[in-house]
């Protein structure tokens, strides 16, 4: 079967989350341990918008008007600041595999809010979002999010504010192709940094090469390769199939977990998968077409 080439960029935009987005939390992880949280997503999130901005406008990509800006402002401040912030604030206390799980029900969420915008969600969606809420009850019963409250709650704040960009980013004027990307990941940046110093966080030393491995890594892979394919597919795909990304993620990020950093991962978590995921399939569980 031949795959003519917009088939194939959707493929490589999948394979690009699947992947890259379910080792960033190995690299979070490593990240946190000699960054301030906030300051280091910040960090990312501005290189990687600047380099794709620079980029852009070497190639003659024009600015994004104010309505343009505005827009991706919001999405920046909703998905990158919130989603990716939180998510890093989460992991200076949670494990990288626990979070993934949390970060798995970004597509229940994510069916809650298309209701805002007159998404009228199907029996198996509802019994999606039942089965998820059952996995997170199951998932507190272990040691990891008992352990961490706020962790818990940074997560999942995390994961609404990323649905609640994923389903709006369909219904904001936004800059034009590659363009959207670069300016949400700069103001997102902005935001991060800006919180950074408003908690008062400080970079007492300069982390050490591993920090800046880990950091660049997700400038560069996480940011602006699998971000790009993120707000590609969102474009192209529906927000259930582009969020596809939460079946396999959590899966990657605990053997990463387990093998690499000497995480535990017991029953309670184990279970707790098996819901979200059976959750966040039924979902995107969609009869054929006649």
């Amino acid at each position: 079967m031949n795959l003519t080439s917009h088939q194939l960029k959707l493929l490589a935009a999948f394979l690009a989350l699947y992947l890259i987005w379910g080792s960033t939390y190995f690299a979070i992880h490593i990240a946190v341990t000699s960054w301030p949280p906030f300051l280091m997503a910040g960090v990312r999130f501005v290189l990687a918008g600047t380099l794709m901005y620079g980029y852009l406008r070497w190639r003659g990509a024009a600015n994004p008007t104010l309505a343009e800006l505005k827009g991706a402002t919001l999405l920046g401040i909703l998905m990158p600041a919130i989603g990716n912030g939180f998510v890093t604030l989460a992991q200076k206390e949670v494990s990288s595999g626990v979070a993934a799980l949390v970060v798995a029900t970004v597509p229940l969420f994510a069916i809650l809010f298309a209701r805002l915008f007159g998404h009228i969600p199907r029996r198996m969606e509802l019994a999606g979002v039942l089965l998820g809420i059952v996995g997170i009850v199951v998932l507190n019963m272990g040691s990891n999010l008992q352990a961490s409250p706020a962790g818990a709650a940074a997560l999942l704040f995390a994961s609404a504010g990323w649905a609640l960009g994923s389903a709006w980013s369909k219904h904001l004027t936004q800059p034009k192709g590659l363009m959207s990307s670069a300016m949400m990941m700069l103001t997102g940046g902005i935001a991060l940094l800006l919180g950074s110093f408003a908690s008062g966080e400080q970079l007492l030393a300069l982390p050490p090469l591993s920090g800046w491995l880990a950091m660049l890594y997700l400038a560069v892979f996480g940011s602006l390769i699998a971000y790009t394919a993120y707000m590609f597919l969102l474009q192209h795909v529906s927000a259930a199939a582009a969020t596809s990304y939460a079946y396999v993620n959590p899966v990657i990020a605990v053997l990463l977990g387990v093998g690499l950093l000497g995480e535990h991962i017991g029953a309670a978590e184990l279970l707790s998968m098996t819901i979200i995921l059976a959750g966040v399939l039924l979902i995107g569980w969609k009869k054929s077409p006649r």
